[in-house]
């Protein structure tokens, strides 16, 4: 599909609250056909989200040792994760230190998710997704764990405020750049 009717496309499923807020660009280099373009998303013409450029609106991790220190990023515990710990444990162990254990526990795991995301996305071509955004549901491309699908359904106008609003806890687990458009969608709506 040709970048223009993709666009197109991504645009006609814009939220009407961000309708020439969001923007999609593509850029693409005519005489070097080896050589892939830039697409990027842009939030009131400012450049938010660019998958090959690392300094964007938009924090990029370096390791998983930059997200398990950063103490912005809070993870909801439950209690199955509390149990986890009291299981795989030999011994009695406080309860306070069983959450702390839990909770590292679970910000490793979150530490490798975006990593593993954040390689993906730099790696990702952005018309392929966009076009597997464009056929399949939109629970898919919520649910992926992909971050350009997250986004792309995020600002679609098919996720209305009361679907929104049920989705912060999971938004806390998700990558800067998903949980930016989401603020900017529940701003929006």
């Amino acid at each position: 599909m040709a970048w223009s009717k993709l666009k197109q496309n991504l645009e006609s499923f814009l939220s009407p609250a961000l309708l020439g807020r969001v923007e999609y660009t593509s850029t693409s280099y005519r005489y070097l056909p080896d050589k892939a373009g830039h697409c990027y998303i842009a939030v009131d013409n400012k450049n938010v989200l660019n998958m090959s450029d690392a300094t964007n609106g938009i924090r990029w991790y370096q390791t998983e040792l930059e997200i398990k220190n950063d103490s912005e990023i809070q993870l909801p515990i439950s209690k199955e994760d509390i149990e986890a710990v009291r299981k795989e444990s030999k011994g009695p162990i406080p309860e306070d230190r069983l959450k702390v254990i839990a909770y590292s526990r679970k910000k490793l795991e979150y530490a490798k998710q975006v990593m593993a995301a954040q390689a993906a996305l730099s790696k990702s071509n952005f018309t392929a997704a966009a076009t597997k955004y464009l056929s399949a549901p939109i629970e898919e491309s919520l649910e992926s764990q992909d971050i350009l699908l997250n986004i792309l359904a995020l600002v679609d106008r098919r996720v209305g405020k009361k679907r929104l609003l049920n989705m912060a806890d999971k938004m806390k687990a998700r990558h800067p750049a998903v949980q930016y458009f989401y603020e900017l969608r529940l701003r929006t709506s």
